[in-house]
This record gives C-alpha cells, structure tokens and sequence, in this order.
C-alpha cells in the first residue's frame, strides 16, 4: 500500500512540478502577476496557475458523510455506507487566456478559461476495495478588467465576472452539479492578498434539481485572504449563505503551508462548516488535512 502511495504522489507532482516550476517564475505570486494584470509577453493558451495544487496525505474527518440527502427525494441515499474517517485529499488547478484586450489597449480586459479538480479518495479503506468518495469538476470561464484605486490602504487589482460550472459527474442519488455566475474583485498590498467573489445560482426545473438550496448551505459569497513571506503561506476562505436565522450558514477553510524546498511545501488544512465538497453540501463536519503542496494562493 505504501509503495502505490509513494507512485501515486509522485506522479501526480511529477505532472505539475514542471509546469508549476515555469509558472512561478513568470507569473510570480502576487495577484497582479498571477492574473497578468502589467504582462502582456504570455503567449495565449499557456497554463498558469489558477486555485491551490496540494496533496494531502491525509485528511480526517469528524463527521464522515456516511448518507448523503438531499431536498430532492431523488437524491436521497436509502442506505447508509461505509467510508472511513481520514481519506486522501488532492486538487489540481490551472488556467489560461485566450483573449487579451477585450475592450481594446485602453481599458484591456481578458478572457480565462479554467478547471479545476478536488477529489477525495478511501485509499486506506481495504474493506470497500479503496473507491473514490467524490471527485469535484469545476470548469469556468472569467472575464478580468484592470482596476486602479485604493481601498483599505490596499490596490485594487481586478475586476471580473464569470460563469462556473460545478459537479461531481455522477448519477442519481448521488448527482450534485450547480451553474453560477460569479462576480470578483481583488485587492492586493506587498504581501496581503484578499479576493471577493459573491455569485448568483442559475436555477434549474424542480425535477433536475439535485441539491435545492445548496446556496443556503455552499453560501452566496466567498472571501479569501492570503499571506505570504519568507518561504510561508497562510490563507483563509469564508462563504456564507448571506442569510440570517437557520439559513445563516457557511463555513470556513484554512491553509498554512512553509517551504522545503524549491516549490515543495509541507501543507496543512482545516475546514469546518458545510460544503467540503458537493456531495456534503448539506453535511456539516469539520476536518484537517496533512500533506504536500506545489502552488498557493500567492
């Protein structure tokens, strides 16, 4: 078991160190350069970095979603399963321009496409033969627009709105999916970082709804905020529903990560509230995650 975990990790960080190594070096960590807010040399359609790339190794849970429910009685689990509590965690995230000046040299603008992918895996559950508990696809398209002002003593850096599409690409009663366009504005000073992302769900037909009110509990707005400075990394993502009474819910991630060496980090997340993943939508637990990381949010 070790010996396929030792492959498995690297072979993963093998595909992104390449990658992630150029990408640094040219996109830097700070939003206006991972964004290319002041570069136009990148050629179109390279890969850069868009959300975090991590490993956990190991990511333990207090509350394991052992039967997921949903509003929708088509997608409600019957029986209970069978998951262990610590699981392995990974993500993996890139972007790329595929147009630049939008609104022409003046006022610019830049149209991005991305993907990213959050997969939880029971590598050490022997006893259901080591499935994947649920892997997240989140392809989305964003439209940037420069921005120049301060706010709060920091730069405002970009503006942007887009459309993102979120599923685990499963079906009934385990199908989640939503659509959202999603608004983000984004502030930076020498080593702060802080990102505002409030979005509105595309609401689907009754019937095909697989997770009805999913922004009651995944929330209506993101803030994210990241420090960076000698080799450390710490950042910290709060959604809430933007409601008040039982519908006041949301939750909170953080991530701390410190160099080993080069672009290899130790990596270490903590999560609480709902939403650690599409089929927990409605399932609050709180977990903490130890591993290994290639790309933060600076």
């Amino acid at each position: 078991m070790n010996k396929i975990l030792i492959i498995i990790t690297v072979l993963i960080f093998t595909c992104f160190s390449g990658i992630s190594q150029t990408l640094i070096h040219d996109t830097g960590g700070k939003l206006s350069q991972r964004w290319q807010i002041k570069d136009d040399s990148t050629k179109l359609f390279k890969i850069v970095p868009h959300k975090p790339v991590y490993f956990l190794l190991a990511n333990y849970s207090s509350d394991i979603n052992n039967r997921p429910t949903s509003a929708n009685p088509l997608n409600e689990v019957q029986e209970p399963l069978s998951f262990s509590n610590t699981e392995l965690k990974f993500q993996l995230s890139f972007k790329a321009r595929v147009i630049k000046n939008v609104f022409g040299s003046k006022i610019g603008g830049t149209l991005w496409t991305g993907y990213t992918q959050s997969s939880r895996w029971q590598f050490y559950n022997t006893n259901i033969s080591r499935p994947f508990r649920e892997t997240n696809y989140e392809p989305e398209i964003m439209l940037t627009i420069p921005t120049s002002y301060k706010f709060l003593g920091m730069n405002g850096v970009f503006a942007g709105i887009g459309i993102n599409h979120q599923s685990n690409g499963r079906s009934n009663p385990f199908s989640r999916s939503w659509n959202r366009v999603v608004a983000q504005f984004g502030w930076e000073s020498q080593s702060w970082s802080v990102i505002a992302r409030p979005w509105w769900r595309v609401q689907e037909e009754v019937i095909e709804d697989n997770n009805p009110g999913i922004e009651n509990y995944l929330g209506r707005i993101e803030l994210l905020t990241a420090f960076s400075k000698d080799g450390y990394n710490l950042s910290m993502e709060l959604r809430h529903s933007m409601r008040g009474g039982e519908k006041s819910r949301g939750s909170i991630t953080l991530d701390y990560a410190v160099k080993v060496k080069d672009l290899l980090q130790i990596h270490v997340q903590l999560f609480h509230g709902y939403g650690e993943s599409l089929i927990d939508y409605n399932h609050k637990q709180t977990t903490i995650g130890l591993g290994l990381s290639l790309i933060q949010w600076r």
